[in-house]
Parts: structure tokens; C-alpha cells; sequence
């Protein structure tokens, strides 16, 4: 017995199909910058859940942060600790992927010696996950400034529906800070940055 199949469900099928293998083959850094700007103009409180150093930087101090600017290829999050607003996380896009870059300011908006460090991804990670392994620039940086075993620091970003974690290894250091984002907060006051 032949089947006959109507022509025009057989183009909707093709078409079907061909729009599930575009949403599909997605791709990843675009999606995780996508999400990231779904946070635009919002704030959150955070709070330190590793940290290997024991650092009194960031000890019983409030986190917030606040996804202040977004722009088509640039999302700006300053990183507030306690009242110290030094601190900006730069996403960038391009068609070689993503750059994250810590801008590191004084009171004063002028820039710290260690600044617009960070790295660029070298695969395509995940809409949920990406890797910045430090690059070249902050790498001497390090190195300038008597820090060496920074060169071989890896940041991590994490974007959940319900968490966003900024996360830094490197061998025998680790420290991540998680933010809540089921609850947005007052929005904190300008960054040090704002004062350039």
C-alpha cells in the first residue's frame, strides 16, 4: 500500500524541524550574555561562600551588585563590599567570544595600580557557565606588581534563575561570592567609577 503524504505538511515539518536546529544550535556565550542582560537595572545582596584566604577584605561585609549598564556588546556590574564601591565587573562581547575585565578605582575615580585585569574565554562554555583564564596584559600585571601566582587565575561567572556566582580558582585559591536573584534590593549608591 502507498502512503501519500500532503505537500504542505510536509513543508511544515522541514520548516518544524529546521527552526528546532536553529534554537538549538544556539550559541552558548550569546545566551549567557542574553541572560545576563535580563538583570539590567537591578540590584542584589550577596554573601561570600568560599573564600581560601581568609581574607578580612570581604569577612562580615555586606555583597551587592548592581547590573548598572547595558549596552549591545557591554554589561558594567559594580561590586560593592561594605561601603567600598572600588569595584566594577566589565562583560564584553565580540566576535571572539567574551572578555571580563575588573575595573579597580579610588574615592577619588582615578584608577588603582591593579586594574582592568581579567581574561577572555577560550571555548564557547555554556549559557549557564562561562571561564575567563587571565590573559596576557594581566598576566605582566601580576607579575609587575608582585603577585606571580595570579597569572594563573581563572574567573568563572554562574547565571541560575535563581543565583548569580562570581567564582575565582587558581591553584591553592578559590573564592566565589553568590548573589540571591529571587529578590532584587535598593539600588546602592554610584560606584567609584562614576567619578573618572
Amino acid at each position: 500500500m502507498k502512503l501519500s503524504i500532503n505537500p504542505l505538511f510536509a513543508s511544515a515539518l522541514i520548516i518544524a524541524a529546521s527552526t528546532t536546529t536553529t534554537v538549538n544550535a544556539a550559541n552558548p556565550q550569546d545566551a549567557f550574555f542574553e541572560k545576563l542582560k535580563t538583570l539590567c537595572n537591578k540590584s542584589f545582596a550577596g554573601e561570600v561562600t568560599v573564600d581560601s584566604s581568609k581574607s578580612s577584605s570581604f569577612a562580615n561585609k555586606p555583597l551587592k551588585m548592581h547590573v548598572r549598564t547595558c549596552e549591545e556588546n557591554k554589561i558594567e556590574i559594580p561590586f560593592y563590599v561594605g561601603s567600598n564601591a572600588s569595584r566594577t565587573w566589565i562583560i564584553t562581547k565580540s566576535a571572539k567570544g567574551l572578555t571580563l575585565k575588573h575595573d579597580h578605582r579610588h574615592r577619588d575615580g582615578s584608577e588603582d595600580t591593579l586594574t582592568q585585569y581579567g581574561g577572555h574565554t577560550i571555548d564557547e562554555g555554556w549559557a549557564q557557565v562561562q571561564s575567563f583564564p587571565a590573559d596576557d596584559f594581566s598576566k605582566s600585571l601580576f607579575v609587575e606588581n608582585g603577585i606571580p601566582d595570579s597569572i594563573d587565575n581563572t574567573w568563572q561567572l554562574y547565571i541560575y534563575p535563581d543565583k548569580f556566582t562570581y567564582r575565582l580558582k587558581r591553584e591553592g585559591r578559590e573564592f566565589s561570592a553568590v548573589f540571591d536573584l529571587t529578590k532584587t534590593i535598593d539600588t546602592p549608591p554610584a560606584p567609584w567609577s562614576d567619578r573618572k
